[in-house]
């Protein structure tokens, strides 16, 4: 396998030479540069060196010792370093970031932002990255229903709803009539296992079962009652889209947490506002 088919990838080539600026790993037919800031302490020529194979600021291949934070056929989650006119920046682990081009993003990304990732190879032979990994995500997770699980958005559909990888590889939805909330491609969730289909794939929802949920609801509702002082400009047959947006709930259990609070005699309904209850 000619050295060029490594790109991306862990190898161990053996030291066929040493040069003042380092050695060259390979065989009498090809043979890639270690710079000698990366070459190991007591090296000698014929010895094994495991390095990773990455292109330079020129574009030729070079050989590293040092660990980069994902490699070719892997995925993981990796901070934006800068941006550029050609796309962001990642911090892989390497002296070069790593290119993600605007076209493989799935959403805007600024510097500070964390993203899940992959490692391909590019028209030109260069190593990019992508945040396009849905056909990359595994589908033989081992959780069943009602499990408990963490991962980050990865991409987020107005017709399907919010695309998780749980633990950043098994392949997960928030299906959009659960999607409450603002949630953003970068965002780390925890959620409940709702469904595990036929493909494998999991259906999350990042609200527990409702008997669950309510007394949770019910206390966030008061404490924003509060912050309005101790007045809601409006009562739970207000639209969806307004409750949704002030409160990341669905009507449905917006009306339980208001029906929670009011069994309670903490509120009272008026015709067009919902008041705290004086005690």
């Amino acid at each position: 396998m000619a050295l060029a088919d490594n790109l991306g990838k862990k190898v161990r080539l053996m030291v066929v030479k040493e040069v003042e600026f380092g050695v060259y790993l390979g065989n009498s037919q090809e043979k890639v540069l270690l710079p000698k800031k990366q070459v190991p302490k007591g090296i000698e020529l014929g010895d094994p060196v495991e390095v990773f194979l990455y292109k330079d600021s020129s574009d030729r291949l070079i050989a590293t010792t040092n660990e980069p934070k994902i490699t070719l056929g892997e995925l993981a989650v990796l901070k934006v370093a800068d941006t550029g006119k050609i796309g962001a920046f990642l911090d892989w682990g390497l002296e070069k970031d790593l290119l993600l081009p605007f076209k493989e993003q799935t959403a805007k990304v600024r510097k500070g932002d964390e993203v899940l990732a992959a490692l391909y190879i590019d028209k030109s032979g260069r190593l990019c990255a992508t945040m396009k990994v849905y056909d990359r995500l595994r589908t033989d997770s081992p959780y069943q229903k009602d499990d408990q699980v963490t991962g980050i958005v990865y991409e987020i559909s107005d017709n399907f709803g919010v695309f998780v990888a749980v633990d950043n590889c098994y392949s997960a939805l928030i299906p959009k009539r659960e999607a409450f909330g603002n949630l953003k491609v970068g965002d780390k969730v925890h959620a409940r296992v709702a469904k595990v289909k036929e493909d494998g794939k999991l259906d999350l929802a990042v609200r527990e079962k409702a008997f669950m949920q309510m007394d949770a609801d019910a206390d966030m509702v008061m404490k924003r009652i509060e912050m309005y002082g101790g007045r809601l400009p409006f009562t739970d047959k207000a639209d969806p889209e307004l409750i949704q947006k002030e409160f990341g709930l669905s009507k449905n259990a917006f009306k339980r947490a208001v029906g929670r609070l009011l069994k309670e005699g903490k509120i009272e309904i008026c015709e067009k506002n919902i008041e705290k209850r004086s005690r």
